[in-house]
């Protein structure tokens, strides 16, 4: 349907209205006023009317055979009668021309052309498709007259080209952000667009698009419906649709291909349960005109649509409506309603009235052009004087009108930012919540709160009502159920514990295990939905040309497989073309390098339980408790510490446990300082020996290469598994490709890592830390594990681009992961190995020499150090002696003379030696007590021999040492054994 306004000047002179040449008498009937409300009437006017100054308007209305212009007709007469029952004293009024454009652009041009030249029109409105107002504004482009139209959505009308074309209504584009939201909502990663081959049904394909490509949603198919498919047609293309796995359908298509459209999927069974269908407002807006049959057929479709301010004047218009719509339309249904597309009609309609009060009559005039001869039809069309005037009223006018604030500003469309979502339910349908530009989906307009179910995201909307009568929220998808099984990729690597792919020769079936196979089959089964799948092979490793990983993967986007599992590694170049689920495996590039055990730190293991800076506190200490000690006993008087500081002194105050009794220390503080002394002391020793212990233990073995770049700066050779990215990854650090070597097997990496880097081998094996530890498992004496060097997001199942089978799989895998079935699984395929091979691991915890050997040889230097110092010592004293008895001889035969007592001077040079060792004895004992009841005294004694008892040591003589036995005192000799006694 095509509604044009036209505004038709004239004057009112009190003589009879002229009309056009080929204006009928019946072209403008008369409207009969209803409920109250004055109609407009393009008739004579009496002399009363002749001094008033009065304009009238002529609106003409292309009527459509289709209920939506029946709808637009009753909407736009019934507002002229309200607007000039409210305006009683308008100069202007507006009377309807009404045409039919029988839904064609041609005749809809056509019945604009005539409207322009036989009736003069100022303004048209109603184009009802994109197509028609296309042609109709190209001729108010020409003609300079304002085309107004509130059902024409699409996009390709701007006011750039078209400068008198005005949209009063939305613009195509304005309700993507809502759709966008509402499947970004429910988690729907794929849909289908279904649209009509025309410029409606295109018209919102860009603005669509880069709202999903915004949220990540892709879009595998789009389905363009011709206007000229049948019901065979539509049928065929639902048949197709069927087969797709993706059950989200956005339907953007005209009211009656959409009502064909959605019986045909209910009769082949698209409107079950599993099946998502979404409605723009070109639709859900005529929701409640369409046949009650259509809305049946369509339960459980969403839909957004226009919001509609709730007012009394809105619940007023619509009876009325109803009520002339019913008599205008006898023969239709009962059940069309006032929709939005009705409410814009109504509001453009008192928009107009206003601009044409505001511009005047005065105003209104039309010109010709000058034509030649030759000139066109168009080209000899009149040119409106006031139609700038007019359009520039017409947008600049803002009102609150009853389908909201109307507001033409923008001249693009309508400023919308609301949008309601509504669920069809039975014959009619019910809101189920908002979109708001600022506050997105909620259940309430006023309200912005998101409901946590789980670990989603969920709007607090009302509960949907989906196709089936089911309240479960669809996946969004499913396999396809054509007997087709999901073809997944599978192949043999170096690394049979992770996955192994063998062809059946009987069956002519592949079969598949290892680590890898395991967690997909459980994955598998961890899903909600059943799901059917074949293991397709991608080459062997015994094969000259296998593929690489990336080739492998590479099939997923090719499209000969569907998933590829195995020990695939996400890398960022994978990325690009294909989806990978979570990660089932650890991350992390490391190396493999030899141990070799460290002698030297082993040795003085012993020194390790302490730090150096315990250690020099501890001797410290030790030594500045002595000192206390060694001078409270001084202070006290204790005889054993009398005399200058020695470290015999400091000894006995350190050691006083093991000391005589007699050599105790006597102070009753310097015991309190050794016992907290000692109480230190008893638990210092106690944590060195635990830590020492838990030392011993351990297997002291060090790598004999802890960086990457070492082995770079050496020149080594390195290693790494063929065909994986890991030497992309070392030639990027720096590697010369003549220094890396690639290895198939982990006997392979075996045998290089044994060779060593200077025998053709290599130094150390560059891998996935994933394959380390199974590399351990099985050779895990005389290697380590130096890293992660490098980080990686792990193993992970490649799937196509925006695959729903990628989440589904994801959650599956997290599942298992964070369960014990991992550790189930990794046992199966990789520690029990590691079990078989302890008995091959030295550790039996015995204490070997070479961890005491430190200490062992601390000892032995001490000891030998302590010998060899007492053998000089004794060497050197029996030197001094030696000297000493040397020169006795030379004294005693130069003089050769005998002493006062009879003996020669040679023998009391021996004498005095001895006497003077002897004398050093008396110094160190008590002084020996003559006996009392002796028969010989001192006084019976000669003098010589009294003074021989009483003599002392002293510097300047040798002493002479006197033994008292009995009464006599006998003198030792020199070494010839001569003694001399004196007289009884």
């Amino acid at each position: 349907m095509n509604v044009g306004v036209c505004f038709q000047a004239h004057a009112i002179d009190g003589s009879a209205e002229a009309r056009p040449p080929s204006a009928s008498p019946g072209a403008a009937k008369p409207k009969r006023a209803t409920d109250g409300a004055a109609a407009t009437k393009h008739t004579q006017k009496g002399s009363d009317a002749a001094a008033q100054r009065d304009e009238a308007i002529d609106e003409a209305m292309q009527a459509a055979r289709t209920s939506l212009g029946k709808v637009a007709r009753t909407s736009v007469s019934l507002a002229v009668e309200d607007f000039y029952a409210t305006h009683t004293n308008y100069s202007t009024k507006l009377v309807l021309h009404i045409r039919d454009s029988m839904a064609s652009d041609v005749q809809a041009a056509s019945a604009a052309i005539e409207l322009l030249e036989n009736y003069k029109v100022q303004a048209i409105i109603g184009p009802q498709k994109s197509s028609e107002a296309v042609f109709i504004s190209k001729l108010g482009n020409i003609t300079q007259v304002p085309t107004v139209s509130f059902t024409a959505t699409s996009s390709s009308l701007t006011s750039d080209s078209m400068p008198y074309f005005v949209r009063a209504t939305m613009n195509d584009s304005a309700q993507v952000k809502s759709i966008a939201s509402l499947i970004q909502t429910y988690g729907w990663r794929e849909v289908v667009l279904v649209y009509d081959d025309t410029d409606y049904g295109r018209g919102i394909l860009p603005y669509l698009n880069d709202a999903l490509q915004e949220i990540d949603i892709r879009v595998p198919y789009r389905s363009v419906i011709p206007l000229s498919a049948t019901g065979e047609n539509i049928m065929q293309e639902l048949y197709k649709l069927m087969k797709m796995q993706t059950r989200v359908f956005i339907v953007h298509t005209s009211s009656t291909m959409t009502s064909l459209l959605f019986t045909k999927a209910k009769d082949i069974g698209m409107m079950n349960k599993g099946f998502v269908w979404i409605i723009t407002d070109g639709v859900a807006n005529i929701l409640d005109s369409l046949n009650p049959s259509v809305i049946e057929a369509m339960n459980g479709v969403l839909g957004v649509r226009y919001q509609v301010p709730k007012s009394q004047e809105l619940d007023n218009l619509s009876i009325r409506w109803s009520r002339m719509y019913q008599r205008d339309n006898p023969d239709e249904s009962p059940f069309n309603k006032l929709s939005i597309v009705g409410l814009w009609g109504y509001d453009v309609v008192w928009a107009l009235a206003q601009a044409a009060e505001k511009v005047g009559i005065s105003s209104i005039r039309n010109k010709r052009t000058w034509t030649s001869k030759n000139a066109t039809c168009l080209q000899s069309m009149v040119i409106s004087t006031n139609g700038h005037e007019l359009l520039t009223a017409i947008v600049q006018n803002k009102f609150r009108g009853l389908s909201g604030d109307f507001d033409l500003t923008d001249r693009q469309q309508l400023k919308v930012s609301m949008f309601q979502i509504i669920n069809v339910v039975g014959r009619g349908w019910r809101q189920i919540g908002f979109w708001t530009l600022e506050r997105g989906l909620s259940r309430q307009l006023n309200q912005n709160v998101l409901k946590i179910t789980g670990s989603a995201s969920m709007p607090d909307l009302n509960p949907v009502i989906w196709p089936g009568e089911s309240t479960d929220i669809p996946r969004g998808w499913e396999i396809p159920r054509t007997g087709k099984k999901l073809r997944v990729g599978v192949l043999t690597s170096g690394y049979p514990e992770f996955i192994n792919a063998l062809r059946d020769p009987v069956t002519n079936t592949t079969r598949a295990s290892g680590l890898s196979i395991d967690i997909f089959e459980e994955a598998v089964k961890r899903l909600p939905f059943a799901l059917t799948y074949d293991y397709v092979p991608f080459g062997t490793t015994d094969t000259a040309n296998s593929g690489s990983y990336n080739d492998f993967v590479y099939q997923v986007y090719l499209q000969k497989t569907d998933i590829a599992v195995g020990d695939i590694t996400v890398r960022y170049n994978r990325t690009l073309y294909v989806d990978f689920t979570i990660p089932y495996t650890e991350s992390g590039v490391g190396m493999i390098v030899p141990v070799r055990e460290d002698m030297i730190e082993n040795m003085w293991i012993f020194l390790k339980p302490l730090s150096t800076g315990m250690w020099f506190g501890s001797i410290i200490l030790f030594i500045y408790t002595g000192l206390v000690v060694w001078l409270l006993e001084y202070l006290n008087g204790n005889e054993h510490v009398h005399g200058p500081f020695s470290l015999k002194q400091l000894g006995i105050t350190m050691f006083f446990s093991i000391l005589e009794e007699k050599e105790k220390l006597e102070r009753f503080l310097s015991r309190i300082v050794l016992l907290v002394w000692m109480f230190v002391l008893l638990v210092l020793t106690s944590s060195y020996t635990a830590s020492f212990a838990s030392m011993l233990t351990v297997q002291k073995l060090s790598p004999t290469v802890t960086d990457v770049h070492e082995l770079q700066k050496k020149g080594e050779y390195v290693g790494f598994h063929r065909g994986s990215y890991i030497e992309g990854l070392l030639v990027d650090i720096g590697f010369e490709r003549s220094k890396i070597r690639p290895y198939d097997t982990p006997d392979d990496f075996y045998g290089a890592l044994s060779k060593g880097s200077k025998n053709g081998g290599i130094a150390a094996l560059v891998h996935e830390v994933p394959y380390i530890k199974l590399f351990l498992a099985n050779y895990s004496k005389g290697y380590t594990m130096v890293g992660p060097i490098y980080k990686s997001a792990g193993f992970a199942f490649a799937l196509p681009k925006q695959s729903p089978l990628r989440a589904e799989l994801s959650r599956a895998i997290l599942n298992i992961t964070g369960g014990d079935s991992i550790i189930g699984i990794e046992k199966k395929w990789i520690n029990q190995k590691n079990h078989q091979n302890e008995d091959k691991i030295d550790g039996s915890g015995a204490i070997t020499l070479g961890s005491f050997g430190g200490l062992f040889l601390l000892t032995g230097i001490v000891t030998t150090c302590s010998l060899s110092v007492a053998m000089l010592l004794n060497r050197h004293k029996r030197h001094q002696q030696n000297k000493r008895g040397k020169g006795n001889d030379q004294n005693e035969c130069a003089h050769g003379q005998q002493g006062e007592n009879g003996v020669s001077l040679g023998e009391q040079a021996d004498q005095n030696s001895d006497e003077e060792e002897k004398c050093n004895d008396i110094e160190n004992q008590a002084t020996l007590p003559v006996p009392q009841n002796s028969n010989t005294n001192s006084d019976q004694l000669p003098d010589s021999e009294n003074n021989n008892i009483g003599c002392r040591c002293t510097e300047n003589n040798r002493a002479t040492s006197l033994t008292h036995v009995g009464s006599q005192i006998i003198h030792r000799g020199d070494k010839s054994g001569l003694s001399l006694s004196g007289s009884s």
